[in-house]
């Protein structure tokens, strides 16, 4: 009997961890109605492009995995959030690429299946033993991204997140639990938890009661990371606002229920310009940050700043300097502002010339590469818990990260010699050195 062909499914996922849980849960289901999942262009039937259209070089790196997905596949589906652009003339995508077989938003997993499967029908009906009950993951197994709401609330004027993914839909806190318990059967042993806002999970439904193992509970974050606190694995917590009510969770930290971590995207620190942002929760930044440190000592803040913002003088970006050098961050990212095509504040007046945003940008990375290099010293001596990500074969090291490291976007821990470990394991590692970002260790004896 002649075996029939499984169809095959190429993925293209780009963008943000948001994007990348999006990207599973298509993947889940695939698998889960029998496709296999391509990994080349050739030995995939259909290909996925999961786009991100947030800043002009994600709608740029997009636009070119499109292209190359149609020059060496040639069925192409569209998805994400450059899928939802829109122009007077009808879709952004659509209108540049006429040959794609379809194209969608962001959070339309159905639409997506439904142009898979006419495009290449399924080889049976869905069989949910196909695939693990924490889904597939496109992370390493030993970590996974546990977004908890779709869409945003605010209207930050550099931003179009709100017009791309909607407003706030807040997950049921019992559908995000079945999802990490099933996740920490699969063998995850950190739950990085993601949002827009993460702080702002629960007020769209005004903290409504939902049920967990038929107990009442209220859809809060608070509540839902002490559950998941029970789970016994890595909590990180990410993209967090900084409202007062963040000290609940700082208190939770200190506690040692989930990791003393904490991602917030302040984006500047001069007053003129967070207003011209409309950034919210961003006054009295400093003080925030005095307070956590007080309730959890050991907290690591790690946060992302723009330059060169439409007006900002140089007396303004010298403001937020002084800011860094009195913070002292643990980690910290830098973008040159871009003008995103339907932010509002493109209208704002005193657009500066890209070298400008740019070399501003350089600046500040410098300044917060010595402030990092005397904040990493500290773990020098230090015994950490750490997570191995991988082990460098040809160099006898293993890559892994503390807890105040998290993966693509912090610095990491090199376990120095030829350390028997391998990726998912959890070890005590002595700090000997470290750098501007990375630390230096060996396995405690």
């Amino acid at each position: 009997m002649i075996r029939k062909r499984i169809p095959r499914i190429g993925f293209v996922s780009l963008g943000c961890p948001k994007n990348l849980v999006d990207s599973q849960r298509i993947v889940t289901v695939l698998r889960a109605e029998g496709y296999a999942i391509g990994s080349t262009y050739q030995d995939s039937d259909l290909v996925i492009v999961n786009t991100c259209g947030f800043i002009d070089s994600a709608v740029q790196e997009s636009l070119e995995a499109i292209q190359e997905a149609l020059a060496e596949n040639g069925k192409v589906i569209v998805t994400g959030c450059l899928g939802s652009k829109k122009t007077e003339e009808g879709n952004f995508v659509a209108l540049r690429f006429p040959k794609l077989l379809g194209v969608t938003g962001p959070e339309e997993t159905d639409k997506v299946l439904a142009m898979v499967h006419e495009n290449l029908p399924p080889p049976h009906e869905a069989f949910d033993s196909l695939v693990p009950g924490g889904g597939i993951l496109l992370t390493p197994k030993h970590y996974a991204y546990l977004k908890i709401s779709e869409g945003c609330n605010h209207h930050c004027s550099f931003c179009i997140i709100p017009s791309l993914r909607g407003k706030l839909v807040s997950r049921p806190i019992g559908s995000i639990l079945r999802e990490a318990e099933n996740l920490v059967k699969d063998g995850v042993k950190e739950l990085i938890v993601i949002a827009q806002d993460t702080a702002a999970y629960g007020v769209d439904v005004k903290y409504k009661l939902d049920f967990i193992g038929g107990r009442a509970v209220k859809t809060k974050i608070n509540v839902l990371f002490e559950e998941l606190a029970k789970l016994g694995v890595w909590v990180r917590p990410h993209y967090v606002y900084p409202y007062p009510s963040a000290d609940e969770w700082v208190g939770l930290m200190s506690e040692k229920k989930i990791l003393p971590y904490l991602d917030v995207p302040f984006q500047h620190a001069h007053p003129r310009i967070l207003k011209a942002m409309k950034r919210p929760g961003s006054e009295k930044n400093l003080e925030r940050i005095e307070v956590w440190r007080k309730i959890c000592p050991e907290i690591a803040i790690r946060s992302t700043f723009i330059t060169g913002f439409p007006g900002e003088t140089e007396e303004e970006f010298e403001y937020l300097l002084d800011f860094l050098k009195e913070a002292k961050l643990d980690c910290v990212g830098a973008f040159a502002y871009s003008p995103i095509e339907g932010a509002a504040a493109n209208e704002l007046p005193g657009a500066l010339p890209q070298e400008v945003r740019e070399e501003r940008r350089e600046r500040l990375m410098a300044l917060q590469a010595d402030i990092s290099r005397e904040v990493q010293k500290k773990h020098v001596g230090q015994t950490l818990k750490v997570l191995v990500d991988e082990y460098d074969e040809e160099n006898h090291v293993a890559i892994a990260r503390s807890e105040f490291q998290a993966p693509e976007i912090d610095g990491v821990t090199y376990i120095e010699g030829k350390p028997e470990v391998k990726p998912g394991d959890m070890v005590e590692v002595v700090v000997e050195d470290s750098d501007d970002f990375d630390l230096y260790a060996s396995l405690k004896k």
